[in-house]
């Protein structure tokens, strides 16, 4: 009996520790039992099809083909008898019977002090050259519902060196805001602007669905302003699977939560929010949903609440998330787009850029009028928010009678307002423009603006 366990246990091993081999073989035998695999059954080149697996909605699988290839995939419907899988790349080539191998039933994401100044994409892999990463931490992909009565309130203004914002829309430490403009219009500018300018602890850039050939001039940008140890940035280019993209802004996000919950201050950046949410629609229309609002899907207008609510203010760690997001207005849309519309009832303000202003060499093409930052009010000075309505009034009353005064058909000192208007509006149009390269902080922005409303007084 002792003979033939040796014989089963050893085979060909030359080792003479009996114990050691049942060990290692019991040990291999544990692993395969807990290895939970299944096999394809149908795909339709978008939807792989595997036989029932022990997962969730959102747990990641893996899948190989015959000729040894892998694939890495998302579970986004669970039936009784079989599991749907998005595969990350859609031009993997798969076939019936080609395994599958459930990797993680809650994904994760690697966080920690080795990501900054790396460049990764949306499963967490380096992107920059600069050898592998090697994070001792783990967080939730989807992260963690948090209690809004847990949230510090917002009293520190952000100085983003953006003159007209600061003056203008000034932004909380942890408030969450929108730059909503059509294409074309100078949004990533805007944003370069500001991530070069902006002073946090930690710098996250979210650069999801944008043109390939932005993400190394963009990231050489702002690494050239900062210095690395403070930058991450998470890539997805737009012609990377759905899944990839919306992967990218959860990535993103845990990240900045990670460094929020070390205590620091962060400045999450993600160009552009539409992009996601135009990711989340073709998984949504590929999964039978009914495109509701304008071609979105309920999951769209479900999915970007959840995105946005995860930033902000924390008590418990007293570090923040200042998130600036841009999002994208089909067709110059500003008032009905529903991402443009769920994105403004979301967030803490929203800045619009304007085509008309961009046509005329003004930028960044900000429409003051258009904007609002919700905070404003609470984290300045009075006087400071009476300039501002002053200069509000001042433009609207110019652009409304721009026509006739061009004509030549307004006559001085029938509309006080308007002659005042009409008096500062070089020094407007001055205040205004802002070369990119340009840093004005936040107290020279509202001594420029209590300047200029005081030439019309």
């Amino acid at each position: 009996m002792t003979t033939s366990l040796k014989e089963t246990f050893l085979g060909n091993n030359n080792s003479d520790n009996f114990l050691d081999c049942v060990v290692s073989s019991l040990k291999r035998k544990s692993l395969t039992e807990c290895m939970h695999v299944g096999s394809v059954i149908a795909y339709d080149g978008y939807i792989v099809t595997v036989s029932s697996l022990p997962c969730i909605v959102g747990s990641l699988c893996s899948i190989e083909n015959d000729h040894g290839g892998q694939v890495t995939g998302e579970v986004v419907r669970i039936n009784e008898t079989a599991v749907d899988i998005v595969p990350h790349d859609n031009s993997f080539a798969i076939g019936i019977g080609d395994k599958v191998v459930l990797m993680e039933v809650s994904q994760e994401v690697e966080v920690g002090s080795e990501l900054l100044g790396r460049v990764i994409d949306g499963l967490g892999r380096p992107l920059d050259q600069a050898g592998p990463l090697d994070c001792k931490q783990k967080m939730s992909l989807n992260g963690t519902s948090m209690n809004p009565f847990k949230r510090n309130p917002i009293t520190e203004v952000l100085d983003v060196g953006i003159r007209n914002i600061n003056a203008n829309l000034t932004v909380g430490r942890g408030q969450r805001i929108g730059i909503v403009a059509g294409s074309g219009v100078g949004k990533s500018v805007l944003l370069s602007m500001i991530a070069k300018s902006t002073e946090a602890d930690v710098v996250v850039i979210g650069l999801i669905g944008e043109r390939g050939r932005e993400l190394a001039s963009f990231t050489s940008q702002v690494l050239g302003s900062h210095s690395r140890d403070k930058v991450v940035f998470v890539a997805v280019p737009a012609d990377r699977s759905p899944l990839l993209r919306i992967q990218g802004a959860k990535r993103a996000t845990a990240i900045a939560e990670y460094f929020r919950n070390e205590g620091k201050n962060v400045l999450l950046i993600m160009d552009s929010l539409t992009r996601v949410a135009h990711a989340q629609r073709e998984v949504g229309l590929a999964l039978g949903e009914q495109p509701t609002s304008r071609g979105y899907p309920p999951s769209v207008i479900s999915l970007l609440p959840n995105l946005i609510e995860r930033t902000g203010t924390s008590a418990k760690s007293g570090g923040t998330i200042t998130a600036i997001y841009t999002v994208l207005a089909d067709g110059d849309d500003v008032t009905s787009d529903p991402v443009v519309d769920t994105a403004r009832a979301i967030l803490d303000g929203h800045i619009v850029l304007s085509r008309d202003l961009a046509q005329q060499g003004i930028y960044p093409a900000i429409d003051v009028n258009q904007s609002v930052s919700r905070l404003m009010t609470e984290i300045v000075e009075p006087d400071q928010v009476k300039s501002s309505q002053l200069l509000r009034k001042y433009i609207s009353k110019y652009n409304e009678n721009r026509d006739l005064i061009l004509m030549g058909g307004y006559v001085q000192g029938q509309d006080l307002d308007l002659d005042q208007a009409m008096k500062i509006w070089p020094s407007i149009i001055e205040f205004l423009q802002q070369h990119d390269d340009e840093k004005c902080d936040f107290a020279e922005a509202a001594d420029k603006l209590r300047s200029l409303v005081g030439e019309a007084l």
